[in-house]
C-alpha cells in the first residue's frame, strides 16, 4: 500500500510539472527585458547535466531520476536547478535533478539540505530576495511531494548577491537564475 501511495504521489507530481509552464517573464522586477525567458526555455545550461532531461549524468547510472546523482556525492552541476526569467516555475529539464536529491533524502532521513535561491542582477534587491525565496520554496514543495520531510530542508534566498557567473548578458543571467542544493 505504501508503494502504491508513493507511486500515486509521484504520478500526480509529474502531472503537476507537465501543467507548469513559464510565461517568459512579467517585467515585474523593473527590468525592460520581459520577454527574455521565452527564448531561453530549455536553452543554456539544460544540457550541462549529460544531455538534457533524459540523459545520464556524470557518475550515475540510469534509474528513477534519469541517471542523475543526488546527495553529497553529486557533482556541482548536478546540485543546481535553473529557472527562466522572472519565474519560479520548475522547468522540465530540472525535474531529474530534484528527483535525484529527493530520492537521496528519502533514503537518508538523517541528511539535510539548504535550498539556496538566486536571481540574476536585474531588478531591485528586495524583489530579487523575494524571487529567490519563491524559487527555493518551489523546489522544496516538489521535494515534499516526493516524500522528503520538511525537517530535512531549509530555505534561504541570496537574491542577486551571489552570482555564479559574472556578466551582463543572457548567457550569464541564465546561469545565475538558480537554486543550489547544498548539503
Amino acid at each position: 500500500m505504501n508503494t502504491l501511495l508513493k507511486s500515486l504521489l509521484i504520478a500526480s507530481s509529474l502531472a503537476l510539472f507537465a501543467g507548469c509552464s513559464s510565461s517568459g517573464g512579467t517585467a515585474g522586477d523593473g527590468s525592460a527585458d520581459g520577454a527574455a525567458g521565452a527564448s531561453t526555455y530549455g536553452a543554456g545550461r539544460g544540457s550541462a547535466f549529460g544531455g538534457g532531461a533524459g540523459g545520464t549524468g556524470a557518475g550515475g547510472a540510469a534509474g528513477p531520476a534519469g541517471g542523475y546523482v543526488g546527495g553529497p556525492g553529486a557533482s556541482e552541476a548536478q546540485r543546481v536547478v535553473y529557472f527562466d526569467f522572472d519565474s519560479s516555475d520548475i522547468r522540465a529539464d530540472s525535474r531529474p535533478v530534484i528527483e535525484a536529491h529527493a530520492q537521496y533524502l528519502v533514503q537518508n532521513p538523517g541528511a539535510a539540505v539548504v535550498l539556496e535561491g538566486h536571481t540574476d542582477e536585474r531588478g531591485s534587491r528586495e524583489y530579487n530576495i523575494a524571487l529567490g525565496e519563491r524559487r527555493s520554496t518551489a523546489v522544496r514543495r516538489v521535494m515534499e511531494t516526493l516524500g522528503v520531510k520538511s525537517q530535512q530542508m531549509r530555505n534561504v534566498s541570496y537574491g542577486k548577491e551571489r552570482p555564479a557567473v559574472a556578466g551582463h548578458d543572457e548567457a550569464a543571467y541564465s546561469q545565475n537564475r538558480r537554486v543550489e542544493i547544498a548539503y
